[in-house]
């Protein structure tokens, strides 16, 4: 059966800015809720079902594969927290997680969310921001039941289970308690932009409309939020663009006291601040620090005047965090590319990193809210070793696995899979690396098939992490790769700095080089490579299919942010005045000239296309919807190939996909069943 692609409707629009034109056949396509949209969102479902119904039993068995590994009556490891343990189960057949506490040194067990019965009658459902009062008797937490990640803030008794009656809408779903009980800080968001742009502080005894604004944000390329010191002594505000911030703060016990400045914002000078003693511990780009140093000033002079270095700039180091402890500072960063965890104690007797050994390995710490503690709790897992949490005793340095990931499947061994790292040369002679992981029975001389990974913006890493669902392509002989590409800060701040703005090429082209470095080494076969990325990395997809659509047999592209100039173009749609520091403000001619230069959209042409499935959701408040049905449609305009050209919209979830745990899975399923699908044809 010759089964038709949609073809959209072409309705001329043309944006002009400096002096040029670009032409938009579908910009028609904004029009949210419009029949006609709808319409086409649903034809294009129904024409990527017709094309893909012959892999519907490929789809079930890889959904049941996954799902078979998955532990599914599963507990999470305890933490203690103002002396109760908290943890979660999921139970079997159940798509959302179940929250308890225990009072320690008790055995009874109180539940606190039964997050299944939150969610029924509702296609998509997060619960976030889940927040205890000091005295463990009232829980704050933000519900968001369409996707768009804005959140209804209740107030939960949790001796009574009564819910305050009247929700507070439109916020980032997290509050901060002061140490009264009954004053709340929470944050709104701007109805159409969705930026936080408001504090307000709010009593129990009050309506929700008699909420107090006390600050607001009106710099637009800023957002706001608000927290409280690991300590519980402070309460703090802060307001941060990509390349600057400022932070106030209050005594948690005066809430009604106002906030003072730590250091007002400077371009281009970050800082974050952590507290203890009477001292805050800021961390900071300060003096060209690029991979950032740790400072510290009294709290009562706590202006960057008076601030004092405490751990120096590296510049071959990045510091990426800090948990402060009664006798002990533990800082994580990145060297060469991989996580370190030092510990260093403040009487200066005690100075060591952890000991890690793989090249392909993520570590962190997590869930440290003792502060009077010897014992540091941390994750670990690798590309071929399933998540622990271990806890690591500071003085001793005894540590103890408290749990590893159980996957249940017999077969599986971590000794039967091998990762490596390796570095391709980019176009301009920089070394670029590349995690790999693969089965080592089913690795080939000539090459595997390959999927190839990346991201490569804001500064965010993709560090090599272990996947239930990724072993069912190891399984079928496929090579899973990383590319650490430039625009992330996988190699320190310089990394990120070399693919973002004038230099964002960096990103596409690092990522091309990777895919010729892994042909030529015979990771990939050539003809068998695929390539994976959404939101960001989604555009990264778009890049490489308009630099090099000939290196890749498929690509699979989620929610890809790919019309880049007419977003930026547009302050009403949500984060583009905040991102202008990480793209460029085109409303300048020489930063539009460049982003046109890359935009997928505007760089579509009459070329061969590889096979793509690209995949959104209709809620989405990061990356619209209209941008990949804008690109779907004019991809399918000038495609010169008989390559298919898919696209699949959920019209229940947001920028994150499903919010069940077994619809995510059936998401994983339908992007490997494409790949796989892909594969077989190119094979036979």
């Amino acid at each position: 059966m010759d089964i038709k692609a949609p073809r959209a409707k072409k309705i001329p629009h043309v944006h002009e800015i400096h002096d040029h034109q670009r032409l938009d056949n579908y910009h028609w396509m904004k029009e949210r809720d419009a029949p006609e949209v709808i319409s086409y969102l649903n034809e294009e479902n129904e024409y990527y079902e017709q094309m893909t119904a012959h892999t519907a039993d490929l789809k079930q068995d890889l959904f049941e594969e996954i799902k078979g590994r998955l532990k599914e009556d599963d507990e999470s490891v305890p933490y203690l927290y103002n002396d109760y343990w908290y943890f979660t189960k999921m139970e079997k057949g159940e798509s959302y997680p179940y929250y308890y506490r225990r009072k320690d040194g008790t055995d009874k067990v109180e539940l606190l969310f039964n997050v299944n019965e939150m969610a029924q009658g509702h296609d998509f459902f997060k619960l976030s921001g889940i927040n205890v009062s000091p005295n463990n008797n009232l829980v704050a937490y933000g519900i968001d039941a369409v996707g768009r990640r804005e959140y209804s803030l209740f107030v939960k008794n949790l001796e009574t289970g009564e819910i305050k009656a009247d929700a507070v809408l439109g916020t980032t779903g997290s509050s901060v308690w002061a140490n009264d009980n009954h004053t709340l800080f929470f944050v709104r968001k701007d109805p159409q932009t969705l930026r936080a742009d408001k504090i307000f502080k709010y009593r129990l005894d009050q309506d929700v409309d008699q909420a107090q604004v006390i600050y607001e944000e009106t710099e637009d390329t800023f957002n706001c939020f608000v927290y409280k010191t690991m300590s519980a002594k402070y309460i703090m505000i802060k307001s941060s663009s990509t390349l600057s911030d400022e932070i106030r703060f209050i005594d948690a016990d005066k809430p009604d006291s106002s906030f003072q400045i730590i250091q007002e914002r400077q371009e281009e000078m970050e800082y974050s601040a952590s507290h203890y003693g009477d001292h805050f511990y800021i961390m900071t780009n300060k003096d060209d620090a690029f991979n950032f140093k740790v400072m510290r000033t009294a709290i009562e002079t706590a202006q960057m005047e008076n601030w004092v270095d405490l751990i120096p700039h590296d510049p071959k180091s990045l510091l990426e965090d800090l948990d402060i402890f009664k006798d002990y500072m533990v800082v994580t960063d990145r060297f060469n590319g991989l996580n370190r965890i030092r510990i260093k104690s403040w009487d200066g007797t005690t100075d060591y990193f952890l000991p890690f050994s793989s090249e392909t390995y993520t570590a962190y710490t997590s869930a440290n809210f003792q502060f009077d503690s010897e014992v540091l709790r941390y994750g670990y897992n690798s590309l071929t070793m399933p998540p622990s949490v271990i806890e690591f005793n500071m003085r001793t340095r005894e540590e103890k696995i408290l749990k590893t990931q159980e996957i249940e499947d017999r077969e599986f061994d971590p000794e039967n899979y091998g990762s490596e790292r390796v570095w391709a040369t980019a176009k301009d002679g920089v070394k670029i690396p590349i995690s790999l992981v693969y089965k080592k029975d089913m690795r080939k001389a000539d090459g595997n098939p390959t999927l190839q990974y990346g991201y490569g913006s804001y500064g965010h890493t993709i560090d090599p992490y272990f996947s239930i669902s990724r072993l069912s392509l190891l399984d079928r002989g496929f090579i899973f790769a990383i590319a650490h590409v430039r625009g992330g800060e996988y190699l320190g701040r310089e990394w990120y700095d070399q693919g973002k703005m004038f230099q964002k090429m960096n990103t596409f082209t690092d990522f091309v080089a990777c895919s010729e470095y892994l042909i030529e080494h015979a990771f990939a076969k050539a003809g068998h490579l695929y390539a994976s990325g959404g939101s960001a990395g989604g555009l990264l997809m778009g890049a490489i299919m308009n630099l090099a659509p000939q290196l890749y047999n498929g690509i699979l592209s989620a929610v890809p942010f790919v019309d880049v100039v007419s977003t930026m173009l547009d302050d009403t749609i949500p984060l583009t005045t905040g991102e202008y520091d990480e793209w460029g403000n085109p409303n300048h001619k020489d930063s539009y000239e460049y982003m046109l230069s890359y935009s997928p959209y505007d760089q579509v042409a009459d070329r061969e296309y590889p096979n793509v499935l690209v995949t959104t959701g209709y809620h989405d408040s990061q990356v619209q919807y209209w941008e990949p049905a804008k690109w779907v449609a004019r991809l399918r305009d000038h495609q010169k190939g008989s390559q298919v050209i898919l696209f699949k919209t959920d019209m229940s979830s947001g920028h994150s996909g499903a919010s069940g745990r077994y619809d995510a899975l059936k998401e994983v399923a339908i992007e490997f069943a494409f790949l796989i699908d892909m594969e077989q044809k190119v094979s036979n």
